[in-house]
């Protein structure tokens, strides 16, 4: 990001532990103050204007019905003009990183969306719940375990909402799969497989390559897709994991890992493999069961995607999934409806990351996972 300096955290984020893995899913939603929102529609305030909010986020909230492009927050002084004239966004809603702050006294923002650097998510989130506003983190949550408590916490502590940018769970073919799993269309779940790669070719200077800034490589990026992908193909947490690190390019990742593959056991002996990588490119969804299979490919990208099954093909119109995510997310304030991607998600992908990073420093040591069973689907309202 442009003109960003990374904070450093002055004493170590800690906070308690979520009892239950979707506790706040099917929660009502209600104001920071209280009371029940009653607006039609709510104001969002992108934070960070890097290319995902330049070409995705806020394109898709000009679709959106629920929620809409209320803010920004810039480190660039020439984006806030951009973002003016395109969006005609009032100065009074454009903010620098310092004077983020300010946003509490903002009554057109309703909801902070924090698209920086995965170093930047905790501090962010944090600052974002104490001004009273509802938080979409970016996709990996944090950096660790421990910040994604803190951000859960202090989310609690100013009684807003927390979700996290999985946009697949509000896509359709994705929502697809998990109600094949959940009312068992192809049995007993044997085995999943879930890649997700791509070719990093750009800027080795970028900040995904900068573990001070992304905390790990693929798998902090694209990796999340593969963890998600073997649990939603399954319906399950993992029990334990096991993992390795390949490296065929150490001149140009010198500081975050290249590719990951690892293997997972979940209750009642399914297994599931993944593949993560900055250095290939790979899709794909794939699960079969004691009645059939299922396959996504590609599963991963922005759309449109594609899936077969042995029950036939799986067809769905393309949308927007960041229109989608956004506004279920809005939904799930104004109307109580499910939150589809809750902070205690985030929180176990980051359990499920730093008991990968471990068992490839052990030597691909197989990890126990101490995670909540009983994880299910939110449905559609």
């Amino acid at each position: 990001m442009e003109g960003i300096s990374r904070r450093t955290f002055g004493k170590t984020l800690a906070g308690g532990t979520v009892g239950g893995l979707l506790t706040t899913a099917f929660a009502p939603a209600f104001s920071a103050t209280g009371g029940s929102i009653q607006k039609k529609k709510l104001g969002i305030a992108l934070v960070g204007l890097g290319s995902y909010s330049t070409y995705q986020l806020a394109p898709a909230l000009q679709e959106t019905k629920y929620c809409y492009l209320a803010g920004a927050v810039t480190g660039t002084p020439s984006k806030e003009v951009q973002w003016q004239k395109k969006y005609g966004i009032d100065p009074t809603h454009i903010y620098t990183y310092e004077t983020f702050d300010r946003i509490a006294e903002d009554d057109d923002v309703d909801i902070v969306y924090i698209v920086l650097p995965n170093s930047m998510h905790a501090e962010f989130s944090i600052r974002a719940a104490k001004a009273g506003k509802h938080v979409i983190c970016e996709k990996p949550m944090a950096m660790t375990v421990a910040e994604c408590d803190a951000i859960i916490e202090a989310c609690k502590a100013a009684g807003v909402t927390l979700g996290v940018g999985y946009r697949l769970h509000s896509e359709p073919y994705t929502r697809e799969i998990q109600r094949m799993v959940r009312e068992n269309t192809i049995g007993d779940i044997n085995f999943v497989s879930a890649d997700a790669a791509y070719m990093s070719r750009g800027n080795p200077d970028q900040w995904r390559l900068n573990k001070a800034l992304s905390g790990g490589g693929a798998l902090m990026n694209m990796g999340v897709y593969s963890i998600q992908s073997c649990i939603y193909g399954c319906g399950k947490n993992p029990v334990s994991v096991s993992a390795q690190e390949f490296s065929t390019r150490p001149d140009y990742f010198k500081d975050t890992d290249e590719t990951i593959t690892a293997q997972f056991e979940f209750p009642g002996g399914t297994v599931a493999q993944m593949m993560t990588s900055h250095n290939a490119n790979a899709n794909r969804l794939y699960a079969s069961g004691s009645g059939g299979w299922f396959e996504l490919n590609p599963a991963n990208n922005y759309g449109p995607l594609s899936g077969q099954s042995s029950e036939g093909p799986i067809s769905f119109p393309h949308e927007s999934q960041q229109k989608l995510q956004m506004d279920d997310f809005a939904k799930h304030i104004l109307f109580g409806s499910p939150n589809l991607a809750p902070g205690e998600m985030g929180r176990r992908d980051m359990v499920i990351v730093e008991a990968i990073y471990r068992s490839i420093r052990e030597g691909g040591r197989r990890i126990a996972l101490d995670l909540p069973q009983g994880y299910g689907f939110a449905k559609r309202s």
